[in-house]
């Protein structure tokens, strides 16, 4: 995964495609019946400013492989340094959340 993500405010790509792996067996996670959650904040911030559903296409689910699609405003935000935690939920209800965080930087449009 890489450690950061470039964007400019108001955009809404491009998406962002994770493969998550059980780091004990390095297998694919299944993720059938999961869902998976980015929660975005500010760094340093500790009030999340929105969390997005990802999602894992019919048929895939065995791959690990769940994408960003990001909405609208999600990155109509102030320009600066953000982090994203991501939560897996198997469908069990057990909760799993990735150590690694996801790091963005945003930039202020020209126009």
């Amino acid at each position: 995964m890489a450690s950061s993500f470039n964007y400019v405010q108001g955009d809404t790509g491009p998406q962002i495609k994770v493969t998550l792996v059980d780091d004990d067996t390095n297998s694919p996670t299944n993720l059938s019946g999961a869902t998976v959650t980015l929660h975005f904040r500010a760094v340093g911030e500790t009030t999340l400013l929105f969390s997005r559903q990802l999602y894992v296409a019919s048929g895939t689910e065995s791959t690990g492989i769940a994408i960003l699609q990001w909405q609208t405003n999600d990155l109509n935000q102030q320009p600066g340094t953000y982090e994203g935690e991501l939560e897996v939920v198997r469908a069990g209800g057990l909760r799993e959340t990735i150590f690694e965080t996801l790091r963005f930087r945003i930039r202020e449009d020209f126009a």
